[in-house]
């Protein structure tokens, strides 16, 4: 048996002897055969030498030799063949191409052209000028050469210079095909010899940086990834010089390209050498894909920050052992709709957060928007994962958001107002209130900027009602002090304000009953300083949430619970107020809102009308306090006098608040003021709220300054005072006595001539009403001289040139005759 095996193994060598022998016979024939086509290579003509390139094919690949005879060929061919690269016909230098390629493809041992291959390819694309200058051709050497490194491998290793050489000058080539397949070249060859290359590593970072920026999507991805292998399988130093080039390329407009970023820097987390050390310079890039706007890239994004974050707490088991038996418990509280990072990933974060957030605050503020967006969405997510630790970073976080919050980016302010809304939800209410309100409270926040309540105002929405309980007080301190409260009439600080306001009904709900009345207060500050109707519907709204929170049946309720309080803070701040001060506007809206409650409140509001009525007060104070009068009174029974006690107060109303601002003073100013002083006692006349029998202990007093204010030069207070008299003779009938009315029919009389047809109408209807207040008391015999005048200045006006005019006066002199 041993003898057969033997016997058979002998005629096995025996055979491949014989075979070898065959193909040296067959490579010697092919050469001998090639001999004059390589000498008709050296001829001048371009046909014989595109011929003779035509023919060496015949002879070795069309007679498919097998490989050893092609080895042999090949070796003695590649001289000749390299030399026709530089040949001046186009088709000659793409024909030695092609064939060397297919050499190198099926040869056994292509490693051994490499002493030729190589400096010969160096010398053609990695000079300082492009000495190809076919784009087609470059790129079929491009391609030749990376079928050269997946044959060759680790045998590239001694031409790592010329290789670098290469393929730094490739990379920019004009053509972008050529950079694309230089590209992946370079990744194969750094992955051929990974401990020799990262000696010429960063030689082709900068070629790549200035590629990655080209214009077609497909070329900028293909560096993005051949940065990653050279960095990858290169040294620490090159990280620093791609970061930011791969910072840029997220706010790409080509998805592929930021996907390409994505998966370069997750890698890289999980397989750089030096990866602990670049922690805090990859995590923000992978971390900003979390907002991308492709869905892929989020969940490719969130894949590998998991991957990264098991990989890391799996090393570092022993360090997270305390952590992974104890601390791992869910939060109590935690956004709705989130779901919580894992504890390798948190724990990254949190590590590395003091090297993040200083970046972060300077990032967030940049000019771009764009990258002001990506860095605001990128806070929210480092936050999540933060978690509580984020509380030794607080006095960094608020100042970056009380800026960021005020961006005009809408987008922006949105993600900030998430990071702060986190904020509220991880951090101890005690603390971040600390910080929080002190800035609300300091002058220059409170009148400049709305960014620190803004950012207050989400906290409180982040917290729970529970923890925020015992600070209520403090809250509702600070936003009723009137430097918050009243120091500032900005849309968007009136909005934020209204906004903090809310969030403590939404969050807190029945414990802010004990605020209550701060809460109103701030409601009210918010109303009387903007004259944006949608903004006073959002305040009113909020009013009655804070009734509901408080089960009263509507905002009178609550106005009836603290009228008291408002009015008494309104009195001692009413010596100092001017037509600028915020609390008048806000006694209008307490006394507007309140509506019968006013009533109820008279000996504590009308000592605040009296004082800021007094002639010496600011004028257009006085007028705008007139104008609130006249509302109120027009509709009494309902506000002032709901409770029907006004009449209690009547001789003081009219004496010291009314009469003083009837007396006659040169200048417009206060003829102004005469005539919002006679509006108003015409809506008390008319309101409702008395009866001739409270008002004859002070008409005597009254009706000289009425009768005064018919000689006006206001038209305004000349048909106000006409109006006052004909609503003093309806309410008295016929109970005024005959000298008063003795002393009322002449100045109207003289109003008949009036320039204006408006006075004229309406001292016609007063002349209509003193007729029918003639009573039995008035004498006909014993003043008939008044009658006689009355009737005779009548008739004169019958020829009045207005029709209408004479008509009213027949009407009303038929009516007295008839009458007397």
């Amino acid at each position: 048996m041993v003898c057969v095996c033997r016997s058979v193994s002998g005629h096995h060598d025996d055979i491949m002897a014989a075979m070898e022998v065959g193909e040296e016979r067959a490579a010697a024939d092919v050469l001998r055969a090639l001999a004059r086509h390589l000498n008709c290579l050296n001829e001048d003509s371009k046909s014989t030498r595109k011929r003779a390139l035509e023919s060496i094919r015949k002879e070795t690949f069309d007679k498919r030799l097998s490989s050893v005879a092609l080895q042999e060929v090949f070796a003695c061919l590649l001289k000749s063949l390299l030399k026709c690269l530089s040949d001046p016909m186009e088709r000659c230098r793409e024909a030695a191409v092609q064939m060397i390629a297919d050499f190198i493809r099926n040869v056994p041992q292509p490693e051994e052209s490499l002493p030729y291959l190589i400096p010969a390819l160096s010398q053609r694309l990695g000079g300082n000028e492009i000495l190809e200058p076919a784009e087609e051709l470059r790129l079929a050497m491009l391609e030749m050469l990376t079928l050269v490194v997946e044959v060759c491998g680790s045998c590239l290793a001694p031409y790592l210079d010329d290789m670098i050489k290469i393929l730094q000058r490739t990379i920019l080539d004009p053509f972008p095909d050529v950079k694309k397949e230089s590209c992946k070249c370079t990744v194969n060859f750094a992955k051929s010899i990974p401990e020799h290359f990262h000696m010429q590593s960063e030689g082709l970072v900068k070629p790549l940086m200035q590629t990655i920026s080209h214009q077609h999507s497909r070329v900028r991805v293909a560096a993005i990834e051949t940065a990653g292998a050279v960095v990858q399988y290169g040294n620490g130093k090159t990280v620093d010089d791609v970061l930011s080039h791969l910072a840029q390329r997220l706010f790409d407009d080509s998805p592929q390209v930021r996907k390409s970023v994505t998966l370069v820097v997750g890698h890289w987390l999980l397989n750089l050498r030096d990866r602990y050390s670049y922690f805090h310079k990859l995590i923000p890039l992978l971390l900003s894909s979390f907002s991308d706007e492709i869905p892929e890239i989020r969940l490719l994004a969130a894949d590998l920050w998991r991957q990264t974050g098991a990989q890391w707490e799996k090393e570092n088991e022993e360090d997270l052992k305390d952590k992974l038996d104890f601390l791992n418990q869910h939060p109590a509280r935690y956004p709705a709709g989130a779901e919580r990072p894992g504890l390798g990933c948190r724990e990254l974060v949190v590590r590395n957060l003091s090297k993040l957030l200083p970046a972060v605050s300077r990032d967030v503020a940049d000019w771009l928007g764009a990258t002001r967006l990506k860095t605001a969405q990128l806070l929210a997510v480092l936050l999540l994962h933060a978690e509580d630790h984020s509380t030794q970073h607080l006095h960094l976080l608020l100042s970056t958001l009380y800026h960021a919050c005020t961006d005009a980016e809408e987008a922006v302010v949105r993600s900030c107002l998430e990071s702060a809304q986190l904020i509220g939800t991880f951090v101890d209410p005690e603390v971040f209130l600390k910080l929080l309100l002190g800035r609300v409270e300091s002058p220059h926040s409170s009148s400049l900027c709305s960014g620190p309540l803004m950012v207050l105002a989400a906290a409180l929405r982040g917290c729970s009602g529970e923890a925020l309980q015992p600070h209520l007080p403090h809250l509702g301190a600070v936003l009723a002090h009137p430097d918050v409260c009243q120091e500032s009439q900005q849309p968007a600080y009136l909005r934020q304000l209204l906004a903090c306001v809310t969030a403590l009904l939404s969050t807190c709900a029945g414990d802010c009953g004990i605020i209550s009345l701060q809460l109103l207060q701030v409601l009210v500050s918010v109303q009387s300083l903007t004259a944006n109707p949608e903004l006073c519907g959002e305040a009113q709204h909020s009013i009655r949430s804070l009734c509901q929170a408080q089960a009263l049946s509507s905002p009178v309720e609550l106005y009836r619970r603290h009228m008291a309080a408002l009015l008494d803070g309104l009195s001692r701040s009413q010596p100092s107020w001017t037509r600028h001060s915020p609390q008048r506007l806000q006694l209008e809206v307490i006394t507007m809102q309140s509506g019968p409650v006013v009533g109820q409140f008279l000996p504590q509001l009308l000592p605040v009308l009296h004082d800021s009525l007094q002639p010496s007060r600011d004028p257009e104070m006085r007028l705008q306090i007139f104008i609130l009068l006249s509302k109120l009174l027009l509709d009494a029974r309902n506000t002032l006098d709901s409770q029907g006690q006004f009449s209690e107060h009547l001789e003081p109303f009219l004496l010291d608040l009314m009469l003083p601002n009837l007396v006659w003073h040169a200048g417009r100013v206060p003829a102004a003021i005469r005539s919002a002083a006679l509006t108003c006692l015409l809506a008390l006349l008319q309101g409702g709220a008395l009866t001739w029998h409270q008002l004859v202990g002070v008409q005597d007093r009254l009706m000289p300054h009425i009768l005064a204010a018919l000689d006006e030069d206001s038209q305004l207070s000349r048909l106000m005072a006409c109006r006052s008299i004909s609503a003093l003779q309806t309410l008295a009938g016929k109970q005024l006595h005959p000298d008063t009315l003795n002393k009322i029919y002449p100045e109207l009389l003289k109003r008949l001539d009036d320039s204006s047809e408006e006075v004229r109408a309406e001292a016609l209807g007063a002349l209509g009403r003193w007729l029918s207040c003639l009573g039995r008391e008035y004498d006909p015999q014993a003043f008939q001289p008044h009658l006689e005048l009355l009737f005779q200045q009548l008739l004169l006006h019958l020829d009045d040139p207005d029709g209408a005019v004479q008509d009213a006066v027949l009407g009303e002199a038929l009516r007295g005759g008839v009458m007397w």
